[in-house]
């Protein structure tokens, strides 16, 4: 085994930080997270402007110019095509995998950028197996030049007091203090359809101060193209954006959380649900056993019926219902911030000291020793 990198051996590196540019969501909650807790204060590459298309000209043209050579970390899924001495973390292939999720365009330039950094960078991040597995069948990567790095919850998602869930329910306008709830950016990949139509039956069954709560911003049509929601049932409430501050009291006065997504790269979500003491139910497909364990109930995301269950299962049942849910906690605290931030250090000071070339099908490429 070859030994840690020590203090005296630290190599410089440098961080694409466009994230900060950017309001915070998965993605970038993850960079942020990891990137202030990086030894040495790596110098943080940031445009001016880093959103839309001015953001990927200097992600392409200028960054490479500041980087000047150094190792650059992208911690986002995206980075200069042409800068070869570069780790990458990427999150997930969807735009590759399910370009009809997303808008035309995006999904054709970012299935080209994901096909040319997995070859050129000189280590890649995923951050879950699922996303690795995806790495080395789609695009033929070798396993040894992938490193997994899981994310972990925010400080601030957990478990709140009683005064808080109350903080954050008048906040966000809740109708009322008993709630299902389902956080996530209101796109194709959350399965809203299938939601809608498991709400429609479940409610049948529930008193009627039980509201479905959705929370997450409007999806970017740049992105996700036009999102076409179908008929919302009774009893459903959108908060749009959530404010950190608001988060955990969220999450936290919730009966039950709700996350039947159609795949995941991680499941942030899911991961801070379980940090508040939350009973999940969740897909049991792509990265979410992974995060869940055996403290989550998965359902086929697909099925109505089964999700419908699930739902009256966890909600008509006082016992089942009751917070917090300790296996739910146990789990999440297997996930920390600081151990991945050790752990991506270390591959980029690996990549910083490496100097063995190695072939490459369009060019040389560095790996980690």
């Amino acid at each position: 085994m070859t030994p840690p990198v020590t203090q005296t051996d630290r190599a410089e590196y440098v961080v694409n930080a466009r994230f900060l540019a950017h309001r915070i969501t998965g993605i970038q909650r993850y960079a942020r997270e990891i990137a202030s807790r990086l030894g040495g204060s790596p110098e943080m590459l940031k445009p001016s402007n880093g959103k839309g298309a001015r953001g990927h000209l200097w992600e392409q043209l200028a960054l490479p110019r500041l980087a000047g050579g150094r190792l650059l970390w992208s911690p986002c899924g995206a980075g200069p095509l042409s800068y070869t001495r570069q780790v990458v973390t990427f999150h997930d292939l969807f735009p590759l995998e399910h370009p009809e999720w997303y808008s035309a365009a995006y999904a054709k330039w970012y299935s080209l950028m994901f096909r040319r950094l997995a070859t050129n960078a000189a280590h890649l991040i995923a951050v879950s197996s699922y996303t690795k597995d995806r790495l080395v069948r789609q695009l033929g990567c070798d396993p040894d030049d992938v490193t997994v790095v899981y994310n972990g919850p925010a400080q601030s998602t957990r478990l709140s007091t009683t005064f808080e869930a109350a903080r954050a329910c008048a906040a966000l306008a809740l109708p009322s203090r008993r709630y299902v709830l389902s956080l996530s950016s209101l796109e194709a990949r959350k399965n809203l359809p299938t939601i809608f139509a498991a709400w429609r039956i479940a409610q049948r069954s529930l008193p009627d101060n039980v509201w479905l709560v959705l929370a997450g911003q409007q999806a970017d049509a740049s992105v996700f193209g036009k999102q076409q929601l179908s008929a919302i049932p009774a009893r459903v409430h959108f908060t749009g954006y959530v404010a950190e501050e608001h988060l955990a009291g969220l999450y936290s006065g919730a009966s039950l959380f709700l996350f039947p997504s159609l795949a995941e790269g991680f499941g942030l979500p899911l991961l801070e649900a379980m940090s508040c003491g939350l009973r999940a139910v969740t897909s049991n497909n792509s990265s979410l056993p992974e995060v869940g364990g055996d403290a989550a109930f998965y359902v086929d995301p697909l099925d109505v019926r089964e999700l419908a269950a699930a739902i009256l299962r966890h909600i008509a049942s006082e016992n089942a219902a009751s917070a917090p849910f300790l296996p739910a906690m146990e789990q999440a605290s297997r996930f920390c911030w600081t151990d991945s931030a050790r752990r991506t250090e270390d591959v980029l000071q690996r990549a910083a000291h490496s100097r063995r070339k190695v072939a490459a099908t369009d060019g040389r490429r560095w790996r980690v020793a």
